[in-house]
């Protein structure tokens, strides 16, 4: 049974994943802000292979952030503070 609820939440951060992808090209956003996003999505997928609860709530927060409209500004995207 446990194996099953695994499976599913594997199958719900997958597509959720894919949303969140979806949903950052689509952004009408500078390129280095669609790329800090990108990135934020291209760690959260390397998680899940790892502590997948933990990448389901981090993908939770990206997702509540894009509804909201909170994105990282241009000048966090280079590297510094």
């Amino acid at each position: 049974m446990e194996r099953d609820s695994q499976l599913e939440l594997y199958r719900l951060v997958a597509d959720r994943l894919k949303e969140a992808h979806s949903r950052v090209r689509a952004l009408q956003v500078p390129e280095g802000v669609r790329m800090a996003l990108s990135r934020k999505l291209l760690v959260i997928t390397a998680a899940a292979k790892h502590d997948l609860s933990g990448a389901a709530r981090r993908l939770d927060r990206l997702m509540n952030d894009l509804d909201e409209g909170r994105f990282p500004s241009e000048r966090d995207t280079d590297g510094t503070p």
